[in-house]
């Protein structure tokens, strides 16, 4: 087996990894930086042949992940593309709303080759996508096989976001195991991920939370009452609260836990807002409510919260108004996206809070404003002056990644011959190395360099 990182640098964005084994080229996931443009926020699909791909697996819909599928569809035409069947569902969602995205680039920042796919190709590449059900093995030619002389990929759910999985493959007498992006806890909507644990040979696994560990005593419970409290002391200084949310994932967990916290008393009924996209994944969430795995199956979240929605170019200009929970994407807060904007119009009034509930790249504009202090100057869209930080900001840990502790328990159960650190920023992925160079010394600690190969 060989294994090449096909990221262009070590850190989290444009996830794309290339397996050879068992005479099949594989690739697992095909993201796009959201930090960069152009060919920077690809993967280097320069190390790639055309036409010499046989099967594309796509772990879960987030864009790092998902954002560049279609261009590697396109020079891969006969490579088969395995994904659950709920991240079919969402995959078209998120990448029809990425067209439109690039679409506005390329009018805001001059891109002209922007879009880089059209909404004609995301249809036609969606024709292509193989919902594969979990635990059940299937070849790489698609089909049911129980036969151990072949090339086989499984499937088992990821616990992170809707239809995220990790796939075990088994070939030339190797269990090679990609965990994608998983969560061992649960949260509001999503069940622990169900992984398994023998045999594994090599183990390919995420490191996003490497850099810091989980507070004595933390526990999502406790965290979510002082999320009530935060909100109910916003609201007494008579602001309102930005909340920056992925569109797929936090969104739905978040709004379940409102209503969770409405339910016991903890959270006052004020008014939900979110966007366009978070309410048609949502209206996804609930569509395939009862057909995976997933806690509360009986909660249809729309209906249960009824939230506001804000959508439009012009959306961002709707007054803000006290007592409301202002949930919107971008979680980063890219530039132009309701989170950023609303965040611009918020963060200089001291009424108001914006309050963090999960992932935000330091070199974001949502990662600067978390890192700022009260009263510095900050500019969150470069076109714009900067503004002094007088809103309260405040973080609060509902992550739909793994602690850090718990992936170093998996893997030291596991004990896999080879393990191959991803998907991490160099301080994350750094802890893991040294942490389990000492955990697991029997065991070979790899972080792969982008675009060398490696044989495993």
């Amino acid at each position: 087996m060989q294994f090449t990182n096909l990221t262009r640098r070590v850190e989290i964005g444009a996830n794309c990894y290339l397996v050879e084994i068992a005479g099949k080229r594989i690739v697992l996931d095909s993201g796009m930086h959201p930090e960069h443009v152009g060919d920077e926020a690809l993967p280097d699909f320069a190390l790639l042949a055309d036409d010499s791909v046989d099967v594309i697996v796509l772990s879960h819909a987030h864009h790092d992940h998902l954002g560049a599928l279609p261009l590697l569809m396109r020079r891969q035409p006969r490579a088969l593309v395995f994904m659950s069947e709920a991240t079919r569902h969402l995959a078209d969602v998120m990448l029809h709303n990425s067209v439109n995205v690039m679409t506005r680039q390329r009018e805001e920042l001059g891109l002209q080759n922007y879009p880089l796919f059209t909404h004609r190709e995301v249809d036609l590449c969606a024709k292509r996508w193989r919902g594969l059900p979990l635990h059940q093995r299937f070849t790489s030619d698609g089909e049911r096989t129980n036969d151990d002389t072949e090339l086989t990929f499984q499937f088992f759910d990821a616990g992170h976001v809707l239809g995220a999985v990790g796939v075990l493959m088994r070939g030339e007498g190797l269990r090679v195991f990609y965990t994608g992006d998983v969560n061992f806890k649960d949260q509001a909507i999503s069940r622990a991920a169900r992984f398994p644990t023998e045999n594994i040979d090599v183990l390919i696994i995420e490191t996003t939370r490497g850099d810091h560990e989980t507070p004595p005593g933390f526990t999502r419970a406790g965290e979510q009452k002082r999320l009530a409290q935060a909100l109910k002391e916003a609201f007494a200084r008579g602001g309102a609260v930005l909340m920056p949310l992925f569109a797929l994932g936090k969104t739905q967990e978040t709004l379940a836990m409102f209503h969770e916290m409405k339910k016991r008393g903890h959270l006052p009924n004020v008014p939900i807002y979110i966007g366009g996209l978070s309410t048609k994944l949502t209206e996804i969430y609930d569509k395939l409510a009862q057909s995976t795995p997933r806690l509360k199956p009986e909660l249809q979240i729309l209906d249960a919260v009824a939230p506001f929605v804000i959508a439009g170019r012009s959306s961002g200009h709707e007054p803000i108004k006290p007592s409301r929970i202002y949930a919107l994407s971008s979680g980063m807060m890219t530039e132009k996206t309701l989170s950023n904007v609303f965040a611009q119009r918020m963060m200089s009034n001291a009424a108001h809070s914006i309050f963090f509930v999960g992932y935000a790249d330091p070199k974001s504009p949502g990662g600067r404003l978390r890192l700022a202090r009260p009263g510095d100057p900050l500019t969150l869209e470069a076109a714009q002056p900067p503004q002094p930080l007088n809103a309260r900001v405040e973080c609060f840990d509902f992550s739909g990644h793994a602690s850090r502790e718990s992936i170093r328990d998996y893997i030291n159960e596991v004990a896999p011959a080879k393990i191959i650190l991803v998907h991490g920023e160099v301080p994350a992925v750094e802890w893991f190395r040294q942490t389990l160079t000492e955990d697991l010394p029997k065991s070979e600690i790899i972080v792969p360099t982008p675009g060398v190969g490696i044989d495993c």
